[in-house]
């Protein structure tokens, strides 16, 4: 057992882990992953004697320092810690814990905080592209307590405003890996897109369910699972994703018709379990899939709100995506709001 490293736990939109001081991790990356497989009890279903939460959703990682890069205020690393194998990946992004990000940079001390808000500028390493994170203060502190409602979390939180600029082909270079909106894997309709996270879209018909499944039921599916995972091999190498069985990334998306007065409903595998919600930046990418025309996203999307909001159902409720476009209708920055809360403050031990 290691001596103990600084941590604050936090939840950060719909997921939850720790927040580290990169200088309080090892430099070393694979100390660093030693460490956080032994503090977050990987690999082990339940995780039992660490304190990850048995899901990909509360086995994250975010690691924070003071940027050197002008104009930015902090840099980000996210860190994926997997539950059921010995594995710690910088693969993707994860825009629900960069929601923590922000807050914990003014905790620390290295961004002083504004009266009414404060503006944090983030580098994201993982995809070398820029986020600004919008956080409430007051006095000197950070606000958590306020009205903002998310789906997926109880009660209310002080709203954090995230906005991202140019974050097409974050993973994978381009858009579209494959130049096409549409391609046909495995007899489906796909697109293979990337606007902030690499995601398959396809049509949850196209697999004979309704994609109004709960979570449980898409989860014990294991014949349908398992086709999907089938394309998820296929459509990993056509996006660039090398050795994609081992990756959490592309997510696999299916898509419907909305249920609930949104733009349309998800179900989203990352990859191999249902989520509970939709993760931030795939939620921005499926906004993004359907304004394709002929897409599998764009067949079942109901317009966008007049303001220009998309909102994408999911499981547990909704996500609202804002989506910005230029003259000729590209997608060229997102954002959404979301809220985030600081849990403990301590030490953790590896």
């Amino acid at each position: 057992m290691s001596d103990g490293t600084r941590c604050m736990w936090m939840r950060g939109g719909t997921s939850k882990g720790g927040v580290f001081l990169a200088d309080d991790l090892p430099a070393d990356a694979a100390a660093r992953d030693a460490f956080l497989l032994r503090a977050y009890g990987s690999p082990d279903p339940r995780q039992i004697d660490g304190m990850g939460g048995a899901d990909p959703l509360t086995s994250k990682v975010a690691v924070v320092r003071r940027s050197t890069r002008a104009g930015i205020d902090i840099d980000y690393l996210f860190l994926q810690v997997f539950v059921d194998r010995a594995e710690v990946s910088a693969s993707q992004n994860c825009g629900n814990m960069l929601a923590t990000v922000g807050p914990f940079a003014i905790e620390r001390g290295l961004v002083p905080a504004s009266d009414g808000e404060t503006r944090v500028t983030i580098w994201m390493e993982n995809t070398a592209q820029v986020a600004t994170a919008t956080v409430q203060t007051a006095d000197g502190r950070v606000v958590y307590a306020g009205d903002a409602a998310l789906d997926g979390v109880p009660g209310t939180a002080a709203p954090i405003a995230l906005s991202f600029m140019d974050i097409a082909g974050s993973t994978t270079g381009a858009l579209l890996p494959t130049g096409r909106p549409i391609d046909v894997i495995e007899g489906v309709a796909a697109t293979l897109i990337d606007n902030g996270m690499p995601c398959v879209v396809m049509r949850a018909d196209a697999f004979g369910i309704t994609g109004y499944e709960d979570r449980a039921t898409l989860d014990a599916d294991t014949v349908l699972k398992a086709r999907i995972e089938a394309i998820r091999l296929i459509a990993g190498p056509m996006m660039g994703i090398a050795d994609t069985a081992r990756q959490p990334v592309p997510k696999m998306i299916l898509v419907s018709p909305p249920r609930d007065g949104g733009t349309m409903t998800t179900r989203s595998l990352i990859p191999h379990r249902c989520h509970a919600t939709i993760g931030v930046f795939a939620a921005v990418t499926v906004a993004t899939a359907c304004l394709l025309d002929g897409s599998p996203a764009a067949e079942v999307a109901a317009p966008a709100e007049p303001s220009g909001i998309v909102a994408i159902e999911h499981p547990t409720g909704s996500t609202r995506c804002t989506l910005d476009r230029d003259a000729d209708g590209a997608v060229v920055a997102g954002g959404l709001i979301l809220t985030a809360r600081k849990l403990f403050d301590g030490i953790l031990f590896g």
